[in-house]
């Protein structure tokens, strides 16, 4: 495993580049707001002021542009000067792609100049560029007596420790963070990094119960309630979706739930993740060359873990559950068949006709049993769940489909602020449902034209289980591209739901940046069953 630690800081500490590279990331006009006499700090006696002054004046980004100052050890890098309606204004993927471009892997510092508003999709943009995850055999460098060692240079360990340098136009209270800020982008990047882990690491050492043993990890370091289903238990109580994609693997399914509930709470949000530890597309085989980082359909579940740590940990003030569907879509003697009817939690059967539409089997277990048992009235479920999602938002945007309006509001701001990007599909039953129609049983569960919204059509079969008149918030997030970068797994979803849900943190930092109202969102509900009832 790669052991770089990640820290943060409020204050610039002086170091020299030849000892300790540095990174200087921002945007054009904010860099030239920072006198060379604060940033000298990072650069003497290397860098002369004339020679950081003329790098300023030269630089053109379009969109980025890298100048370096010293060598390879001392780099000023400019962030796009524009930013499009839907894109995040801290420009957080370009800082990962920087980032990774110019770290050594030694003790090394990455200065951020930026606005306060833009320091938590920052801070997450530099954490997920240091990947945990790794195989590689690589020896440590030689020590200074000569032992030790290898030939290939590399650290056993190393720090990475990111500054900020905050540029907000003079406003006293917003020029320094607090230590409770600093903590909060401790938890939310470690959070980062650990769900960057567990989506990198191969099936063979993150199969059901190596996640299951993950999820109780955190219970146990939160402290919070852990129950757990599994293999024929699922198919006594009823959970026939997610035993009937994992009964053909040799580790069996579960359904595994995370629980707090803190006094005095009044409401109850569930946030359900697809954990597919492998997918192998089930006897409607992948493949060769779309099998490979089927790993990677896990992320769902992952990102709701890491972001359910980040949560409690922070000071969550509601009943949050946190649901995982685990299982591994494998193929076997055991393994459901195209045809196969299986009766879900919800009640409803569906005849299979295609065995590689397994997310959604196992997602609408998960949303029936929050909404069922946990009596969830904010139901959120994240999944890798539809190669489409690429094609309908793209590489960098998840799919927000809702059955509330506001949510894809809410959604797309928390996306901006978090660097978690999201944009709404069309929210359609009426004319996507009837996609699922079969002769046998209540529904399909691969729709009948793929060319029809097909992004949008997964998520309505998971809506499905909950009832289109179902009176609470339900939101669906499609991440299965922005999971990734290349082979790396991004941690994607972490930043976005402690944002989306920051009202409920007890932190000022994370209040700021949620541009949610929950009161507006609790009345709606209470005035939806009312008329249910009527």
């Amino acid at each position: 495993m790669s052991k770089v630690k990640v820290t943060f800081s409020n204050k610039l500490t002086e170091s020299d580049p030849l000892v300790n590279p540095v990174i200087i990331i921002g945007k054009l006009e904010n860099l030239k707001q920072v006198p060379y006499n604060v940033i000298k700090a990072k650069l003497e006696p290397r860098v002369s002021e004339e020679v950081y002054q003329s790098a300023l004046t030269c630089m053109q980004p379009s969109p980025t542009d890298v100048c370096s100052l010293y060598l390879n050890m001392a780099t000023l890098a400019a962030l796009p000067k524009r930013c499009a309606r839907h894109n995040a204004p801290s420009h957080a993927n370009f800082i990962t792609k920087l980032v990774r471009s110019t770290c050594l892997g030694v003790d090394e510092y990455v200065v951020i100049v930026c606005e306060r508003q833009d320091v938590l999709a920052s801070a997450c943009a530099v954490a997920r560029a240091y990947p945990i995850y790794s195989r590689k055999t690589l020896k440590p460098a030689s020590t200074s007596n000569g032992t030790g060692g290898g030939n290939s240079g590399m650290p056993t360990s190393a720090t990475v420790r990111v500054e900020f340098i905050l540029v907000d136009g003079g406003k006293e209270d917003a020029q320094t963070l607090s230590e409770n800020d600093l903590l909060c982008l401790e938890e939310i990047g470690t959070s980062v990094r650990t769900v960057a882990r567990i989506v990198d690491t191969p099936c063979s050492e993150m199969n059901v119960k190596d996640f299951t043993q993950e999820i109780q990890q955190v219970a146990t370091e939160l402290g919070v309630a852990c129950s757990v289903v599994e293999g024929e238990e699922l198919k006594e109580k009823g959970f026939g979706g997610l035993y009937g994609v994992g009964k053909a693997a040799t580790v069996p399914p579960a359904l595994v739930t995370l629980s707090y509930t803190p006094p005095n709470a009044t409401q109850t949000i569930a946030w359900v993740g697809k954990g597919i530890v492998y997918d192998t597309g089930g006897l409607s085989i992948k493949g060769k060359t779309a099998m490979p980082g089927m790993k990677r359909d896990c992320g769902g579940a992952a990102a709701i873990l890491g972001a359910f740590r980040a949560a409690v940990k922070l000071g969550f003030s509601e009943n949050l559950h946190a649901v995982f569907c685990l299982a591994e879509n494998a193929i076997g003697p055991n393994a459901t068949r195209p045809d196969d009817i299986l009766t879900l939690y919800s009640g409803r059967t569906v005849e299979i006709n295609n065995t590689d539409a397994e997310g959604r089997l196992v997602l609408a277990d998960g949303v029936a049993f929050a909404q069922k048992d946990l009596k969830a009235n904010v139901i959120l479920d994240m999944a890798t769940l539809t190669g489409a999602q690429a094609i309908a938002t793209g590489r960098y945007h998840a799919a927000v489909l809702t059955n509330r309006e506001e949510w894809e509001e809410y959604c797309l701001q928390a996306g901006k602020t978090s660097g978690d990007l999201t944009f709404p599909i069309p929210f359609c039953p009426e004319l996507h449902l009837p996609e699922f129609s079969s002769a046998f049983a209540d529904m399909k569960n691969s729709v009948a034209d793929r060319g029809n919204a097909q992004s949008s059509c997964a998520g309505l079969f998971i809506f499905a289980q909950l009832g289109v008149d179902f009176p609470g918030s339900w939101i669906h997030v499609d991440m299965a591209s922005p999971c990734h970068c290349g082979e790396r797994a991004t941690g994607y979803g972490v930043a976005l739901l402690v944002t989306l849900f920051g009202n409920y943190s007890s932190q000022p930092f994370l209040q700021k940046m949620s541009s949610l109202s929950f009161d507006e969102v609790f009345e709606k509900f209470e005035t939806c069953k009312k008329f249910k009832r009527s």
